[in-house]
């Protein structure tokens, strides 16, 4: 499966942007998907997953109550709706796709990736 990830931006504190992952492939729908973050001179991080039916999603702390994950299967995407943004969360962010149904964190374990799309959110 091949992901396109988009919606990046320059953003002040406390605003909003919506990330959207497009995936190809006819089997989108048995594919976990993942946000995952690399802010500058740090490792990338798990943000969020979503389950096959968008059913189950899961997020680290930090952004709990702030980001929402959900996938559409009909049209192959996956999205990130960040609210409440804080400088902190400046990073480029990836979008992550891994075969079966177990949702995971670990980034290891997610073999299919997205390029990258950067967030800066300033103060």
């Amino acid at each position: 499966v091949q992901l396109q990830a988009s919606g990046g931006g320059l953003v002040q504190a406390g605003g909003s942007l919506r990330l959207s992952c497009a995936a190809s492939g006819r089997t989108f729908s048995t594919y976990v998907m993942g946000w995952f973050r690399q802010a500058p001179g740090k490792e990338r991080e798990f943000v969020a997953a979503v389950s096959w039916s968008g059913g189950s999603t899961y997020y680290t702390d930090s952004v709990k109550g702030r980001f929402t994950i959900s996938r559409d299967n009909a049209k192959n995407t996956v999205y990130l709706q960040m609210n409440s943004l804080k400088p902190e969360d400046t990073a480029v962010y990836y979008c992550a796709a891994r075969a079966g149904p177990i949702v995971v964190v670990d980034l290891s374990l997610y073999a299919y990736w997205g390029q990258g799309t950067l967030v800066t959110v300033s103060s």
